[in-house]
């Protein structure tokens, strides 16, 4: 069968099971109801992002099982998220399930035998927290899927010369993005669904499976630049929230994206895509801009976080009063 005609057949079938699973959730009633964290104030389905996680069974149907650990490992971990959508599960069993399914897409890696066990525990506690960091990051309209396009599309583009994975799964998977934007990437309080724990987490597995496969067949870690724009947002905000001495498990509304969202009332839209923007030009410069050295790789990384970070630090000083402001007139109300 011809490849495009392939692909066209598979973003058919994935939109008709997004739509099939909107009637699934609207009968079960898996929906996502608004909370502290929350940046929208309707009840929406949940769940949506399980898209993610049926282009990877899909894609692997039709193009062979090539990648049988990866799938387990991703099938373990969206399938507890899934569950943890529609009721809430204890954090051990999340982070148990989690971790397993790492080690699977590291065995699918081929990297469980080195010697050094210490360099893959480290590793996969990284990989699990670069999960969870992706999964905080998904609080507005159309950010986890709109992200994900942002960093897949230099990932097919890089993979299109270097061949480190099978390109296939990447467009399976930047089609089930597209997917899930048509109903997702939408104005506040326009959505027909959110992604969910599944999607969030699925999607982050995917991801750095994807990156894996480059790190390992280049040796090289700055490839992680692909995720720089929500490493420096989901990683500062955790540090700013643990000088503030806050339970980190706790629901908030401090990301940086969330205060643009919330307290500056910019449109879900916009900030969706000035995220993208940020990630896609910065993603696209490392490929083409930067020469092939792990020595210009490694400065134009330091580079690109130094800046970043000033940008947080200088926006959080400016408008993080703001979201004190929200706390406070909140406890009064409650009072």
């Amino acid at each position: 069968m011809n490849t495009y005609l392939t692909y066209g057949i598979i973003f058919v079938i994935l939109l008709a099971l997004e739509l099939c699973y909107f009637k699934v959730a609207n009968k079960c009633n898996i929906i996502d109801k608004p909370n502290e964290r929350s940046s929208h104030s309707t009840i929406v389905l949940r769940g949506g992002g399980i898209i993610f996680l049926i282009s990877a069974w899909i894609w692997s149907a039709f193009f062979g099982f090539q990648y049988p650990w990866f799938l387990a490992g991703l099938t373990l971990v969206a399938g507890i998220s899934f569950v943890d959508d529609i009721h809430s599960l204890p954090d051990s069993v999340r982070l148990v399930a989690q971790f397993a399914a790492a080690a699977m897409a590291f065995y699918q890696l081929g990297i469980l035998h080195w010697p050094m066990w210490w360099i893959i525990l480290l590793a996969l506690i990284v990989y699990v927290g670069a999960t969870n960091v992706i999964n905080f990051m998904d609080g507005i309209n159309g950010i986890t899927a709109g992200y994900s396009l942002a960093v897949l599309v230099p990932l097919a583009l890089v993979n299109t010369t270097g061949g480190f994975v099978e390109q296939s799964l990447i467009v399976s998977t930047i089609f089930a993005s597209l997917v899930f934007c048509i109903f997702n990437f939408r104005p506040k309080g326009k959505a027909k669904c959110f992604a969910g724990d599944v999607g969030s987490i699925g999607i982050a597995f995917i991801m750095l499976f994807l990156l894996g496969n480059v790190i390992i067949k280049t040796g090289d870690i700055t490839w992680l630049i692909f995720l720089l724009v929500y490493g420096v947002d989901g990683c500062l905000t955790i540090v700013h929230r643990i000088m503030l001495h806050e339970n980190l498990g706790e629901a908030h509304r401090k990301h940086a994206y969330q205060i643009m969202a919330n307290e500056l009332k910019i449109g879900h839209v916009k900030l969706t895509s000035l995220y993208m923007v940020i990630q896609f030009a910065i993603s696209l410069g490392f490929i083409y801009l930067c020469p092939d050295t792990a020595l210009c790789h490694w400065l134009y990384l330091t580079s690109a976080f130094i800046v970043l970070t000033i940008a947080y630090g200088l926006f959080m000083k400016k408008y993080y009063h703001l979201h004190e402001e929200y706390l406070e007139a909140l406890k009064i109300s409650q009072h």
